[in-house]
């Protein structure tokens, strides 16, 4: 028991009642009293009134919202490709009550703080859940570091590798010494540095090979960018954070050889961590090869073997957090008939989907603990990101941001239950053993899967600023 039914009126604007609720490390049959979009008891039998909304959760998993630190929308000027409110709203239904927008295909590209200022703008009044906005490391923009962080990014990105895209004024991947130095001021700043760890000089070198020689299939495009390339690029950023003091967050790694070095270099004293995604988790090569560029991503989709391990090294707790990568595109940029598998966009569409297939993976299908799913996906990336002592938990105290999910509800996941933009993913026709039925964000209902999702006011904006909350 965490907390009683101590508040003075015993009126609550919110009661979820009679959920299996996850708390850290373990799971209760409680109800949850909500006042002014926070938490102010759990208990049981919590009092009822006429003032009160009831959310009956029998039979379902009351967890904490899930926090996605690493989506990409892509406003301002691309939002035709996934903006703020599309994108939100499927997070919304996927049981999201916070984000983290990374830049890439937004228009200018967030390193510079004219440019964050655009990005807010644009995402002000148009989220359904709250959210964090990283900034960008690219080389040129050393000088502006220090202003981002002032504003209240959550931290920094930076590609190890060309991250794609055409034109003046797109993100583009860093050099060792825009590396190194960049590293050196985010320490300074306190802040934290997410990584896109793939070598660019074996990916290119490799890359322009297959070119020559006409090879253009699923099996080449995984083949120009191997778990080698991934490694070297790991390994070259953990030296220059041991020796620049830097805290480094590497994102979407594929491979448990990388998750052992990143693992490895925390024992060592290296304030680091890694992410991995449901894409890598749930699919392998030959999902890339028999759904195409649907599938398509980078680093690539990996073995089966290597899905294998990655899901061992997660149930040894060595895995910091999953998050989607959610990188959307219009249709035709994926599945237009004359693209070969290099032409088309790497990047999956998965946003609304994470909890829902880490539950039906990892519970349903491998038996581990729903506590420890609920941790990679809420309560470590608000503990990793300076969130923890509003988000990430259901915690007296705490935003109430709360997500339903019924364990017995299956489904098949077609296109038009999905809220993109673009309704393409490699989940489409996945059966799932479960089902997210409602999501709670700061105490509004703003999904449930009767009445679809509910924007309202609007999710607020966290500010962070050397590693913890803006109030």
């Amino acid at each position: 028991m965490t907390g009683g039914d101590r508040n003075v009126k015993n009126s609550y604007d919110l009661v979820v009642k009679n959920g299996n609720v996850v708390l850290s490390g373990e799971v209760m049959r409680l109800d949850i009293g909500v006042l002014e979009g926070k938490i102010a008891a759990i208990g049981e039998n919590l009092t009822i009134t006429s003032d009160s909304n009831v959310i009956d959760a029998e039979g379902q998993y009351v967890l904490p919202g899930m926090i996605d630190m690493h989506v990409h929308f892509n406003e301002p000027t691309m939002g035709h490709w996934e903006g703020f409110r599309s994108g939100s709203a499927a997070l919304a239904a996927g049981g999201c009550t916070t984000y983290a927008d990374m830049p890439l295909n937004g228009n200018p590209p967030t390193v510079n703080e004219a440019a964050l200022k655009l990005k807010a703008e644009a995402a002000c009044g148009n989220s359904a859940i709250d959210y964090v906005l990283w900034g960008g490391l690219v080389p040129g923009n050393l000088d502006d570091l220090e202003t981002l962080a002032a504003a209240g990014v959550t931290g920094f990105k930076a590609f190890l590798s060309n991250p794609g895209g055409e034109g003046e004024g797109r993100f583009r991947e860093v050099d060792n010494n825009t590396l190194y130095q960049g590293m050196k001021t985010i320490a300074s700043l306190g802040g934290i540095l997410a990584l896109h760890a793939e070598s660019e000089d074996i990916t290119a070198a490799l890359s322009a090979d297959a070119e020559r020689d006409g090879r253009n299939t699923a099996g080449d495009f995984a083949a120009c960018r191997p778990p080698e390339a991934e490694l070297e690029a790991v390994a070259r950023a953990l030296l220059y954070s041991e020796r620049t003091g830097c805290r480094l967050h590497f994102v979407h790694i594929s491979t448990a050889a990388a998750i052992e070095m990143i693992h490895s270099a925390k024992l060592r004293g290296l304030d680091v961590s890694a992410e991995t995604c449901p894409h890598y988790l749930i699919l392998n090569e030959t999902h890339m090869e028999n759904l195409g560029p649907v599938a398509k991503c980078a680093p690539p989709l990996r073995s089966e073997e290597e899905r294998e391990k990655l899901w061992k090294v997660l149930s040894e707790g060595k895995i910091d957090l999953v998050a989607s990568d959610h990188s959307p595109c219009p249709t035709e940029l994926k599945l237009k008939e004359d693209l070969s598998f290099f032409e088309a966009w790497g990047g999956i569409s998965g946003a609304q989907s994470s909890l829902e297939l880490m539950f039906h993976e990892g519970v349903a299908v491998r038996g581990l603990p729903v506590t420890l799913i609920s941790k990679l996906l809420a309560e470590l990336p608000a503990k990793r990101f300076g969130m923890q002592d509003r988000k990430g938990s259901i915690a007296v105290g705490l935003d109430a941001d709360l997500v339903l999910l019924d364990p017995n509800r299956s489904y098949k996941l077609d296109a038009e239950d999905l809220l993109y933009r673009h309704k393409h993913s490699p989940y489409i026709g996945l059966t799932l053993s479960c089902k997210v039925t409602a999501t709670i964000c700061r105490g509004n209902i703003v999904y449930t899967a009767e009445d679809g999702v509910i924007i309202g006011d609007g999710g607020q904006w966290l500010r962070i600023n050397e590693g913890q909350l803006i109030r």
